[in-house]
């Protein structure tokens, strides 16, 4: 069936739905050999480059989705390459046969903790979109004492230079002396959203770390620097909490994998003779004369 080629193209991994509407108005895109408009519709079927690169749609529509957990380190940058020399997130992932690593969201160069990739670039997007209302979870170590009417402000919201902008909760966890520890929530990712929050009521933040994203949390035992690939279980969670079925047929074992695609593809041959055979009954051979009187 054919989709709008940014999200056809996002969900078989080859780029957030953002990345693709960009390389489409670069005009970075063919099919068929014509110049790609942005929600075009195209089906797995249809010839598409882009970037000189033939895209095999059906292979990579049919492939497993996977999404890593990684523990980003402060001074580590958000981008795949970065003109300066500096460590990217990127660099630290293991590498895919085909496709590429989606990343979901950002963290700012000094902000560690929790980075989600994935292969699948509908589920990143729907993931950062904010109707979905995925949250992201930071611990926040700042200095000094909050008062409660700087904690009422930032559950109330605050405007800042982008937009309204605030906590969804705010939770007091512990330090001493000038150090004081709070958990935030909040439903978005803007650039330093929280960071800006803070300092909107005069107060410093020494250290960010994101614990969560959506169901999924910073495990202790995932030292700073390595990944983890998600388990099915929280796989399926991850996918639901946004309006997505996970293929679970693609976590089978090899060998239930290839014998349940072919029962399928016999029972859609059996499908296909049955309805045919239906076909041929009920319409007249092309040998039989018929004589009028």
């Amino acid at each position: 069936m054919p989709e709008r080629i940014q999200k056809i193209l996002a969900r078989a991994g080859y780029g957030s739905r953002r990345e693709i509407e960009r390389l489409v108005k670069a005009g970075e895109i063919m099919v068929n050999g014509q110049v790609a408009t942005i929600g075009q519709a195209v089906d797995e079927n249809d010839k598409i480059i882009m970037r000189g690169q033939v895209l095999n749609l059906a292979s990579k529509l049919n492939s497993r989705p996977a999404v890593l957990l990684y523990h980003k380190k402060a001074g580590e940058i958000c981008t795949r390459h970065d003109p300066e020399g500096r460590t990217t997130v990127f660099e630290k992932l293991p590498k895919l046969s085909s496709g590429r690593w989606i990343q979901v969201g950002r963290l700012d160069i000094n902000t560690d903790g929790l980075l989600l990739f994935t292969t699948d670039g509908e589920l990143a997007n729907r993931l950062m979109h904010p109707s979905y209302e995925v949250e992201r979870e930071y611990a926040v170590r700042v200095l000094g004492d909050v008062s409660d009417e700087a904690l009422a402000n930032l559950g109330n919201g605050v405007m800042l230079e982008d937009g309204e902008a605030k906590f969804t909760r705010i939770k007091f966890a512990g330090g001493e002396g000038a150090n004081k520890w709070y958990h935030v929530v909040l439903h978005e990712g803007r650039n330093r959203e929280v960071r800006r929050l803070w300092e909107s009521q005069d107060i410093t933040v020494s250290r960010l770390i994101r614990i969560r994203y959506g169901n999924i949390t910073l495990e202790r035992s995932l030292r700073a620097g390595q990944f983890k690939e998600l388990p099915v279980r929280e796989l399926r969670s991850l996918y639901q909490r946004v309006g997505l079925n996970l293929m679970e047929e693609h976590y089978l074992p090899e060998n239930e994998f290839k014998k349940n695609k072919r029962q399928k593809n016999k029972s859609n041959a059996k499908h296909k003779n049955k309805t045919a055979n239906r076909n041929a009954k009920s319409t007249p051979s092309s040998s039989t004369t018929y004589y009028h009187k």
